[in-house]
């Protein structure tokens, strides 16, 4: 099992008043999902996702992540698993403008102390996977929202991570830009990589094989597709 949530709460102190973002979810996610997390503005599911990428720690309850209680864990070693055990990749892409993508994929890497000719061989490695292999050398400014989106997916990809989030991934991109980066999502999971998914787009949701709808903070229905 990958992922195992037990009776998650979330309550966010806004001055004198109580957000209860997260009321009590429990679920598990076993390696090779691929998961849509659904519901509408306020409902939870971002919190969700910052809780389930080690970017935010719940009120309460207990969340092990390949048997590890994440809870429980120091800083350090939250940090350690966000760099090596997870990918993200943003609505909003967050890729250095004046920087090749080569290096915007290479970047992870530095952290993990690779030798500069092996960053740049994963880095490049990664982008081939993406289909960019010809682009290593542009700029994120040089490049149309889908290609940058696809060096976001690259970086996400280069420390071989055993999740995968994404944000809204196709929310800034037009029709044709958002189904290429669908279809590579459908591609890294058929190669055995779990995603985990955001998006309010029913449509893009259709990719997932499971679909989690968030309501109130609560699970209101986990969908299981054939």
């Amino acid at each position: 099992m990958l992922i195992d949530v037990k009776d998650i709460t979330k309550i966010y102190e806004m001055g004198d008043v109580q957000v209860h973002a997260l009321r009590g979810v429990s679920f598990t996610v076993e390696s090779g999902e691929f998961i849509a997390i659904m519901g509408p503005s306020g409902s939870g599911k971002s919190t969700m996702m910052d809780i389930l990428g080690c970017l935010a720690t719940p009120t309460d309850g207990e969340y092990y992540l390949e048997g590890e209680e994440v809870g429980q864990l120091s800083d350090n070693r939250l940090a350690d698993i966000r760099n090596k055990k997870i990918g993200f990749v943003f609505q909003s892409f967050n890729l250095l403008p004046r920087t090749s993508a080569l290096h915007n994929v290479e970047l992870p890497l530095i952290y993990s102390g690779l030798g500069r000719k092996e960053r740049k061989r994963r880095a490049f490695e990664s982008l081939e996977a993406v289909g960019l292999a010809d682009r290593v050398d542009h700029k994120s400014t040089e490049l149309s929202g889908g290609q940058v989106q696809r060096v976001a997916i690259a970086r996400a990809l280069v420390n071989k991570p055993s999740l995968l989030f994404a944000d809204e991934p196709t929310g800034n991109l037009d029709t044709r830009s958002g189904a290429e980066i669908l279809a590579i999502f459908d591609r890294l999971n058929e190669e055995g990589n779990t995603i985990i998914m955001v998006t309010h787009e029913p449509e893009v949701a259709e990719h997932a094989r499971r679909v989690l709808h968030i309501r109130d903070g609560l699970i209101e229905r986990d969908e299981r597709r054939e």
